[in-house]
């Protein structure tokens, strides 16, 4: 009977053991590949990127999923503090306050100003777009264009766009004079190409594929530089960003693994796929 009762507790220690590698965050072998599930949310910036990157992640680990949400840089950063996602997505830089986390950059992106395509306007100084967004010049005669009212589009808060816009121009938000709020990249894109009077400011990753697709858009300068992938890349364009997946500073093995793999060399036609820029590859990144 005592062996019985022995083996009947090894079943159950090992029963324990298999029913763990299917927990959230494991990362055990499983016939030569790895098991578990992912949860990332966040930036809508980086969210399309790390969908494609983590399609072929699972495709190389079938007992992998991973489920990608969007919601704001902000999101990902609270919901990976709080253990709601294992990974946060973050177009911007952390901040002095997000010291518990750890940042893990995959990619460049830059923010550009975007305008109808039909717009006249090639640039605009950096005093006229911080007159534009506080509602002291509201025509777009009063900065060279054509006599047609300005319609601002602006990013809701907790969007990294917004933070990386309001730095660069030392806008303080609570200036600012919109026409219309929006969440998404897409959402922007499109509020702008429905309205030739309006004005918006997107990743250059996002503009750029609405641009080859046909939308009717166009980037502006910034600086005298172009707003374009191959200026972000030599960091010549004044209003880049890196695009980080955020963990905590001890991460699962499986999302530690995940991580990796974005920041490899096995992703960089993804990256560049989306019009952002590949960072150096990480020398113990899965290959």
């Amino acid at each position: 009977m005592k062996s019985v009762l022995i083996l009947l507790f090894t079943a159950v220690i090992a029963c324990a053991g298999c029913a763990s590698a299917y927990s959230v965050g494991n990362a055990l072998p499983m016939d030569g590949h790895r098991a578990g599930r992912l949860t990332v949310t966040g930036s809508s910036t980086v969210a399309p990127l790390v969908t494609e990157i983590a399609k072929r992640f699972e495709q190389r680990h079938p007992g992998v999923r991973i489920d990608v949400q969007t919601g704001g840089s902000g999101k990902g950063i609270t919901d990976t503090r709080v253990g709601v996602a294992d990974i946060g997505m973050a177009s911007r830089r952390l901040n002095p306050d997000e010291t518990d986390l750890v940042a893990h950059p995959i990619a460049a992106d830059g923010v550009g100003l975007i305008v109808h395509r039909s717009n006249p306007i090639e640039e605009l100084s950096a005093e006229r777009i911080v007159a534009i967004y506080t509602d002291e010049v509201n025509n777009w005669r009063d900065v060279g264009g054509d006599d047609r009212g300005i319609t601002v589009v602006h990013k809701a808060e907790g969007r990294a766009t917004l933070e990386v816009f309001l730095a660069h121009f030392n806008i303080d938000n609570t200036k600012v004079e919109a026409d219309v709020l929006v969440g998404e990249n897409e959402h922007a894109v499109k509020t702008v190409a429905g309205a030739i009077g309006a004005i918006g400011y997107v990743s250059i990753g996002t503009a750029e594929a609405a641009i080859e697709g046909g939308v009717p858009i166009r980037l502006l300068s910034l600086g005298g530089v172009e707003a374009n992938t191959a200026n972000i890349a030599d960091g010549a364009f004044p209003m880049s960003r890196p695009l980080n997946l955020v963990t905590t500073d001890s991460p699962s093995p499986l999302a530690l693994e995940f991580v990796r793999f974005c920041r490899s060399a096995d992703v960089h036609d993804l990256i560049r796929a989306q019009y952002f820029v590949p960072r150096a590859s990480d020398p113990d990144a899965e290959q």
